[in-house]
């Protein structure tokens, strides 16, 4: 197996009310799961390469709850990416050269019937993970934003997090209200849905919360 780790901010968003029961061992509040996520590397390598500064997408969707299966997946790695860096994310996303159920891109690609050719695509990422605001915007075919949820009352910003302190995926995360469009192989339609931001720190053995990475 080869060695790597990654870290960074991700921000994701699915079709889920803001609390999404998915975190909590329920099911997906309309039945099915689609989504996506975005993940920029601030640190990292795999076997030798250096992956900083790498941003990478993946959307996917279910016909009901992750952990039936029979979804699919699409990932986008942007243009300004080497070779091997791309080959790189693409074994890290796809679930490959990881400990099984070690990452939650394993079990996204495990979960997953149908994978599609990969997109490359330039990918534009903001994200500041302390307001809690985020922006993609990748070649024509995504569109996503997302901000703080803001109180039916008054407007005013509402700030909430969950925490998972074994979970495969991340540690803590900050909710938000997020809007989706995508016309890639996987459509998506969100409005207001549920969304997060995330610090990601990954190897191949699974999440290295409070461990320094390369």
């Amino acid at each position: 197996m080869i060695e790597w780790n990654m870290e960074g901010i991700q921000y994701g968003s699915c079709n889920c009310d803001h609390a999404c029961p998915c975190q909590f061992e329920g099911l997906p509040n309309y039945g099915n799961c689609q989504g996506f996520d975005v993940f920029r590397v601030d640190k990292g390598e795999f076997g030798g390469v250096d992956l900083k500064g790498v941003v990478v997408a993946a959307v996917f969707a279910w016909p009901g709850p992750i952990f039936e299966g029979k979804g699919e997946l699409q990932l986008i790695i942007d243009d300004r990416t080497s070779s091997e860096q791309r080959h790189a994310m693409e074994q890290v996303m796809l679930g490959k050269e990881t400990v099984e159920g070690g990452t939650h891109w394993w079990v996204f690609s495990t979960m997953s019937d149908t994978i599609h050719e990969t997109l490359v695509k330039r990918i534009d990422y903001e994200v500041d993970l302390d307001a809690r605001t985020a922006h993609v915007n990748i070649d024509g075919i995504l569109e996503s934003s997302a901000e703080s949820i803001r109180s039916p009352v008054d407007g005013a910003p509402h700030r909430v997090k969950i925490q998972i302190p074994h979970g495969i995926e991340f540690e803590t995360a900050e909710i938000v209200d997020a809007t989706t469009k995508c016309d890639a192989a996987i459509k998506l339609d969100l409005d207001g849905t549920y969304g997060q931001i995330c610090l990601i720190q990954h190897t191949h053995e699974g999440p290295a919360y409070n461990k320094q990475v390369a």
